[in-house]
């Protein structure tokens, strides 16, 4: 490969929460091992390098103060998408900074709801969205996926219809690529979902931050594209951080279409003084959606499509009641242990603890509104994934 996935980084106590937090009151990892972070949603690679270029070109200009969005900026956002996703007819005006995917949508729910008011989204559901709910005074209504005889999560139509009438829903909330599940929904799956969105005059909101990760079989379907419909009552969010574990940088953005809609959530975020740009990541995008930042995002998706590879069939043959749908996009895992744990007369949170002590440090489920389940991150290098998995199989699922 061209570019480095293999060296281990020391995070520690370099602005790394993903390293330095553990995510479990009053435990610790136990003398002896080492930890190997694999929770919080970004990677433990180096940086892309075209990423690190465009911010070491920018640091020459020994300068930072106010200034406007570069056109670079929105012809670096068109090109990625024409070419990630076959999209046209986008044009710098339908396309608007974001200080986080989660601000946007926190925009969102303010400018097209009340507080009180209820909004419709899948379970399991991202905890970032929990978060958002509560923190804007909306009510979360859970449409539960269902997974068919293969495993693979489905969306319920009929129940999702039936909440939305039941509760006089207004706004939902669709997260494609789904995280925490790892679906990435086919072209008639979102049909089917704009359809009752669109039966029920419902607007929605949708999030494709993990739109760049896909593994290789798959095709992300930006839901915009479904139809003129879905163009117009669609307020889409996306971001480089994901793709490029930017996260610490901050920056987002979105496409709304449909004027009325942008110039409502334009309204609603300028209202805090919250959403103007870091000139670093506004850089650090045009880097990354480069041609030669694609071609790192094409080995990292390698990358990680090797190592979910490894980690399913190592849970497959070594963790005995525990069920994982293989990723479709993102490299996240949702681990069913609920088999595991009733066999073993413990509840999740034993388990989760067990496998702290060992130094894996993965993340609650529960939280994700899944009883019984855990989320893991394999945007890792190989070498950590395996001592990983060899830490659960010899300490954790016995």
């Amino acid at each position: 490969m061209k570019y480095d996935f293999t060296t281990v980084l020391d995070r520690r106590g370099r602005d790394s929460t993903a390293a330095d937090v553990i995510p479990f009151k009053g435990l610790s990892v136990g003398e002896g091992f080492s930890t190997i972070p694999m929770w919080i949603a970004d990677m433990s690679f180096k940086a892309a390098p075209a990423v690190m270029d465009a911010i070491y070109r920018r640091m020459e200009m020994p300068n930072f103060g106010y200034f406007p969005l570069p056109k670079e900026y929105f012809d670096s956002i068109i090109r990625w998408q024409q070419r990630r996703n076959s999209v046209e007819g986008l044009l710098p005006e339908h396309i608007g900074y974001e200080n986080g995917v989660l601000g946007g949508v926190s925009s969102a729910l303010q400018a097209f709801t009340a507080p009180g008011e209820e909004v419709l989204v899948h379970s399991p559901t991202y905890v970032g969205f929990t978060h958002t709910f509560q923190d804007t005074g909306r009510i979360a209504v859970h449409s539960p996926l269902k997974r068919d005889e293969e495993g693979i999560w489905r969306m319920d139509y009929e129940d999702m219809d039936r909440k939305i009438k039941e509760h006089n829903i207004h706004l939902a909330i669709f997260c494609s690529p789904h995280n925490p599940c790892g679906r990435v929904w086919e072209r008639r799956e979102i049909e089917r979902a704009m359809e009752v969105y669109a039966a029920n005059n419902c607007l929605v909101i949708s999030d494709e931050i993990w739109s760049d990760i896909i593994m290789p079989g798959y095709k992300h379907i930006p839901t915009q594209s479904i139809s003129e419909d879905a163009r117009e009552r669609t307020v889409a969010f996306y971001a480089p951080s994901k793709t490029f574990s930017l996260a610490g940088l901050v920056g987002s953005y979105h496409i709304i279409y449909n004027k009325y809609l942008r110039e409502r959530v334009l309204r609603q975020s300028r209202l805090s003084h919250y959403n103007d740009p870091n000139v670093l990541s506004v850089h650090a995008l045009i880097g990354g959606f480069s041609p030669e930042g694609e071609a790192w995002a094409e080995e990292m998706i390698q990358v990680v499509n090797g190592n979910l590879d490894y980690a399913c069939g190592f849970i497959r043959d070594n963790f005995p009641g525990v069920k994982v749908m293989r990723p479709q996009g993102t490299y996240m895992l949702f681990l069913d242990c609920g088999d595991f744990c009733r066999s073993q007369g413990i509840s999740i949170s034993r388990l989760q603890e067990r496998g702290v002590r060992r130094g894996v440090i993965w993340q609650n489920g529960e939280d994700f509104m899944f009883p019984d389940s855990i989320r893991m991150n394999f945007a890792l290098p190989r070498s950590l994934a395996e001592e990983a998995m060899e830490r659960l199989k010899k300490y954790v699922f016995v």
